[in-house]
Order: structure tokens, then C-alpha cells, then sequence
């Protein structure tokens, strides 16, 4: 890897990054020159003897590098020693796509740094990690960054790797924000088709997706029926209210992900966000094409579509409070221009503390997702704006907090007077 280091180097000093603490990112950069600054927050209160690094993913195509940075967190949250600190980090070039770099940081405060050293430098190794070491000077108050261990992996004099570790402003744009579109969240059937199709060779899942899926796919024109997507967080009313309406319109109620892709999800559920969010992604096209041959016939009532896939992408891709959210009105909020649109959208909100007693009363099991937004405010906060801000039909907010009847009785409202039905 220190070839690959090395091709680095000249736009390092350039970088900026990010380390999560606490649930949100602090960020620094580096300097050639120390011209009297703090040290970056992510560095107080490290012990005298400890040690801190940092790791990288650089190297491989895109669907390895996903598949590495997950196993290389489960391996450093295994084989560290007891009293280390492991954080998500990453490094990018400020405002720059296709720059974001993904890792660990690590704060050694075990009694032998030498056991995490020797993890670290087989890694440098075997797999594409870019590692650095970070040392303070005799008074603690100025912290430099070297690459580790030494390019030549000979002791060679590597001055011209070493910076100086000083606070940076937050960037204009959260730098997983850099990374969303089609990594995290899938704009067209072709790129998400892609990923899935690379994953053939290490996971032989894929080629049961391949073949469920249809043939092709492009933007369809209006169906001859409408289309009603409803929307919202688990145990917001989503399944009484589509049932309701289903009975109560005649229509077709179909749900996304599709059913055929229910033998499919804990298998992909396993996988890092870029192949799991193309899974899911495809599951949508899958729908699409479902939508399209039952609104020849029937109105169609669907319980979730591309709305939920994006908002949960776009909530776990970026930490911190809302406002670190991508802009509203930028294209990763724009519905992709092959996916079948539907005529209406509703999305149905609920107190957080109702939301939770109505969880309570089912007593049903949830994904990760679901039990995230029960404990972190952020995270449903952050995912409960995704949704609103996604354009292209964009959603018609619903109380669900009156008795089921109301709610329909509203959403009826809304379908006669948007869809004349």
C-alpha cells in the first residue's frame, strides 16, 4: 500500500477530516506550518501514553472497498485490546465528489500499544488501508500526522508525510453528502442493476435478484389509474390506513419491497449500505412494474415506495442534526426520472412518544432502522425531513394521531381532490 500512499500525497495537505464523536463529526485538517492553533477536539483528553491512528480504504473497486470497510470495523472492534477507542472517520477533499475516503480512528489506551501496532502494520500489509500515526510534542500542545508505518517499510525519513493537526470549520456539505448519489441512494435502474450484477461473484444471492427483476426500465407515462403511495415511520398507521383504503376504493394494494424479494432481505440486511441500498433500490423497480400492469385496471394503493428507501439512506449517511442534511432542493432529493411516478403521496406523522406506545402495543419485531429511530431523536428528526424534502411528487403531510376512521376520512379528502376518485 505505500505505492498507492504515496499517489496521495500531493493533494493530502489538501484534505480535510472528519472523525464521529458523540454522534456527530469534528473535523480537522493539516498544515505544513503550525501557526499557533489548538488541537482539534478529537485529540483532548488522550492519555499521555496513548496512541492514536487513523485508517483509510483506498484501494479496490467500489464493491470491495464497501465490503472491506465493514470488515475491517468488525475486525478492529475484535482484535483491538480492551481500552481502545474506535470512531467511523473520513478524509475528502472539501466540496470535491468522488474525493470521500471511509475508516476508523483509533485512540490506544490499552497497557500495550505494541499488540495494536502489530495489527496495524499487518494490515498496511495485506489489505488496501492507508494507516497514519499521530504523536503531540513535549508539551501537548500541538499534535503532527505521519504516515505509518514509514513509505519504504525501511525506517526511511518521511518528514514529507508529516503535518501539523489543526481544527477545521465544517465543510458547506456534510462529506457523506459527497458519496449519496448512487452509492447510498440509487437514481436510475442502470447503476443500481450494476452493483448488484458486480456482487455476483461474492454473494450468489445476486443473480436470484437479477432474475426478478424486469427486463427494462423506463419511465412509464401516467397510468390509467392513480396511483397512492403512503408513506411514514413504523407504527404510524400505514397498513390499517392502505387496507382501509383498498376496501374502501377498490383499488390494488401492493407494498414495497415487493414480496418476492421477502426470502432475499436478511441476506442483503448483512451487507454494507452500497449493496444493501442497490438491493433495495431494484425492489422499487420491481414495484414499479407491478404498478404499472395493475393500474391498467384498478386505482393502486402502495405502502411505501422510493420516498422511504431514500429518506432512511439519506438519515444514516448523514450524522449530526438535521441541519447537516444535504440542502433542500438539490438532486439527491429528485425522483429518478425512470422510476414510474405515483399520483399522490402521503406521509403520515405521529407524536414521537405515540408512535413509541403504539410500538410497544404490538410487540412485533423491527429492523436496525426502526430500532435506531427509537433511540436516537437525530436519526428520526433527520429521516422525518428527508422525507419532506424529496420532490418529484413530493409529500402531502398527514396527522395520524386522530382515530383510524379520521385519517381516512382525511386521505379521502386528499385522493378526491388530487385524483378525482
Amino acid at each position: 500500500m505505500a505505492r498507492r500512499a504515496m499517489s496521495l500525497l500531493p493533494s493530502w495537505s489538501s484534505r480535510v477530516f472528519s472523525v464521529e464523536l458523540d454522534g456527530a463529526p469534528v473535523y480537522f485538517s493539516l498544515r505544513e506550518k503550525h501557526r499557533g492553533e489548538e488541537a482539534p477536539r478529537v485529540f483532548s483528553r488522550v492519555p499521555e501514553r496513548s496512541g492514536c491512528f487513523s485508517l483509510l480504504v483506498c484501494g479496490g473497486d467500489r464493491i470491495r472497498r464497501a465490503k472491506f470497510y465493514a470488515q475491517l470495523g468488525d475486525r478492529l472492534s475484535r482484535d483491538l485490546l480492551p481500552g481502545c477507542d474506535l470512531a467511523p472517520m473520513a478524509s475528502f477533499l472539501p466540496n470535491v465528489r468522488g474525493s470521500l475516503m471511509k475508516g476508523y480512528f483509533v485512540k490506544d489506551n490499552s497497557e500495550s500499544s505494541s499488540a495494536s501496532e502489530r495489527l496495524l502494520r499487518d494490515l498496511t500489509r495485506t489489505e488496501p488501508v492507508l494507516v497514519c500515526s499521530y504523536s503531540r510534542d513535549r508539551d501537548g500542545q500541538m499534535w503532527t500526522q505521519h504516515l505509518w508505518p514509514p513509505a519504504d517499510g525501511q525506517g526511511t525519513d518521511t518528514s514529507k508525510s508529516k503535518y501539523y493537526v489543526v481544527p477545521s470549520e465544517a465543510p458547506d456539505y456534510h462529506p457523506s453528502t459527497l458519496n449519496i448519489i448512487n452509492s447510498d441512494v440509487f437514481y436510475s435502474f442502470e447503476e443500481a442493476y450494476e452493483v448488484i450484477k458486480q456482487c455476483g461473484d461474492i454473494i450468489p444471492e445476486a443473480t436470484s435478484v437479477l432474475e426478478l427483476l424486469p427486463s427494462r426500465a423506463e419511465a412509464r407515462g401516467r397510468p390509467d389509474f392513480p396511483v397512492i403511495v403512503i408513506e411514514g415511520l413504523d407504527a404510524t398507521g400505514k397498513t390499517t390506513l392502505t387496507e382501509s383504503l383498498r376496501d374502501s376504493l377498490g383499488a390494488t394494494l401492493l407494498r414495497s419491497p415487493p414480496q418476492c424479494l421477502s426470502p432475499l432481505r436478511a441476506r442483503f440486511d448483512q451487507e454494507p449500505p452500497l449493496i444493501r441500498r442497490a438491493f433495495y433500490a431494484l425492489g422499487n423497480y420491481i414495484t414499479a412494474e407491478q404498478i404499472g400492469q395493475e393500474a391498467m385496471k384498478t386505482p393502486v394503493i402502495v405502502d411505501r415506495f422510493w420516498h422511504s428507501t431514500a429518506a432512511y439512506a439519506i438519515a444514516t449517511a448523514v450524522s449530526g442534526p438535521v441541519c447537516n442534511l444535504p440542502a433542500e432542493g438539490l438532486e439527491l432529493y429528485r425522483w429518478p426520472s425512470d422510476l414510474l411516478q405515483p399520483s399522490l403521496v402521503v406521509l403520515l406523522t405521529l407524536d414521537p412518544e405515540e408512535r413509541k406506545r403504539r410500538l410497544r402495543d404490538r410487540g412485533q419485531g423491527k429492523t436496525e432502522e426502526e430500532q435506531e429511530l427509537d433511540h436516537n431523536q437525530l436519526f428520526r428528526c433527520r429521516v422525518e425531513e428527508a422525507y419532506r424534502r424529496i420532490s418529484g411528487p413530493a409529500c402531502v403531510t398527514v396527522d395520524a394521531s386522530p382515530s383510524a376512521d379520521q385519517v381516512l376520512q382525511q386521505v379521502r379528502l386528499l385522493i378526491r381532490g388530487k385524483c378525482h376518485l
